[in-house]
């Protein structure tokens, strides 16, 4: 069975299914498309289905006449039926794992995705989970449920899981060249998903289990948000102290070994830093460790929007001005920089914040021209003179490349620079830095 599915594999005429097509899904099925496989796009949302049909892409990763070049090759099909899975000899997936309100994983994305796999599956086939997740769901959950239908893994079938690693706009390291990780819950499995990925990424890195692969995600991002845990509460000691922070950084960077700089922020957005080790938490919780580091690391962090607001607040009082009734612009609301991305923005916590303590709020950001928030719709404001000279305060949350920050410090009576966008503006009494 095992030779079967590798013969398929290394002829190119296995057919690879994607379920889930959002930032990690869509990218993975181009580079496989790209590579002469035929790939399956799965998903439950028929808008998102519809525009790739018309050739259109919603990723910034991946770009219209990419799209249209494998669709049109045939190599690219999308669709909401899932019973093309039993057609298909790999199936990859690669679903939302969000959090609950009470700070619990939800995998119920990954086990509707499983069930819908259970009810088509066929010998033969090898499915590998994406999804970040905390250690234990590739084999916890997803095995029993495939294994209840009578196929045994490892013999029938073949289980893996392979971290999605996506940075969205860095134009650097892409799906193809981010070296990609694979664990099994046997060796055959590994072995299966290893020549998988193989046709399409540069770089496949085995390792002993589907446990270690999940526990390796946890913790690249766990390392991340508790270094920048770290920097923020130094900035807000440095704050206190009347130091520059950005200054100790860059000081503290021309060091060549055992430092790695990190740098202060109004929050942390997007998928993976915010949501991702909290997995990690939870599941050490289950086991009776409290994971500290994380949890403060979290904490940190989630205060920051609050500190963001409240120097909005300090410095308008500065000039003899309340918050309430001031016109405050945030200047970028999408998660980080160059993309259109919203996901977990401190933007929108910041931007909710200003509205309950009576602000009137405008924003702009060139990759979103609308955004809903709290029942308020807002549309993105033109980069004008008087939009900037207009406000009482600008608050630049996201330090986007192509937006012009030296414009906003000559209009503006008063900004809030979150990023050190401005670090070259040193005698400017209008310009407040974290």
């Amino acid at each position: 069975m095992l030779n079967k599915l590798k013969k398929k594999i290394s002829d190119k005429s296995a057919k690879i299914g994607i379920i889930g097509l959002g930032y990690v899904g869509l990218p993975l099925a181009v580079v496989f498309a790209k590579k002469g496989f035929r790939v399956y796009g799965m998903d439950i949302d028929e808008k998102r289905v519809k525009r790739l049909m018309r050739g259109e892409s919603y990723i910034l990763d991946v770009s219209a006449s990419e799209i249209a070049k494998v669709e049109k090759a045939k190599k690219f099909i999308v669709t909401t039926d899932f019973s093309k899975i039993k057609e298909l000899d790999a199936i990859i997936i690669c679903v939302p794992t969000p959090l609950y309100k009470t700070r619990e994983p939800d995998v119920s994305y990954i086990v509707s995705a499983v069930e819908n796999i259970k009810r088509y599956m066929k010998r033969g086939q090898i499915v590998v989970l994406e999804s970040t997740t905390y250690p234990g769901t590739t084999e916890e959950v997803m095995l029993p449920v495939l294994e209840s239908g009578g196929l045994k893994e490892g013999k029938d079938f073949y289980l893996a899981f392979s971290p999605e690693r996506i940075d969205p706009g860095n134009d650097r390291y892409n799906t193809k060249n981010t070296p990609k990780i694979i664990g099994g819950i046997s060796e055959n499995s590994t072995e299966a998903a290893k020549m998988l990925y193989e046709q399409a990424i540069d770089t496949v890195v085995p390792v002993s289990s589907s446990k270690v692969a999940e526990m390796v995600k946890l913790l690249e991002n766990t390392f991340r948000i508790v270094n920048i845990g770290l920097v923020n509460e130094i900035m807000l000691m440095c704050d206190k102290l009347g130091i520059n922070v950005w200054e100790v950084i860059d000081a503290a960077r021309t060091k060549p070994y055992g430092f790695m700089p990190f740098y202060p922020g109004p929050g942390v957005g997007g998928h993976c830093i915010p949501v991702d080790p909290i997995y990690l938490s939870w599941k050490a919780r289950v086991h009776g460790f409290e994971a500290r580091f994380i949890d403060l690391a979290s904490q940190v962090n989630s205060e920051m929007p609050h500190y963001v607001v409240n120097k909005v607040m300090e410095s308008l009082n500065n000039q003899c001005k309340p918050l309430r009734r001031s016109k405050v612009l945030v200047a970028g609301v999408a998660y980080k920089k160059d993309v259109k991305d919203l996901r977990e923005s401190p933007a929108l916590e910041i931007i909710n914040l200003l509205i309950e303590k009576g602000a009137v709020i405008s924003y702009y950001d060139p990759y979103l021209p609308y955004l809903k928030i709290g029942g308020i719709n807002l549309k993105c404001v033109p980069f004008t003179k008087s939009s900037f000279k207009d406000s009482d305060c600008v608050v630049i949350v996201t330090d986007h490349s192509k937006v012009d920050y030296r414009f906003i410090a000559e209009n503006s009576s008063l900004v809030i620079d979150t990023r050190n966008i401005l670090k070259g503006f040193k005698n400017r009494t209008n310009i407040v830095r974290l």
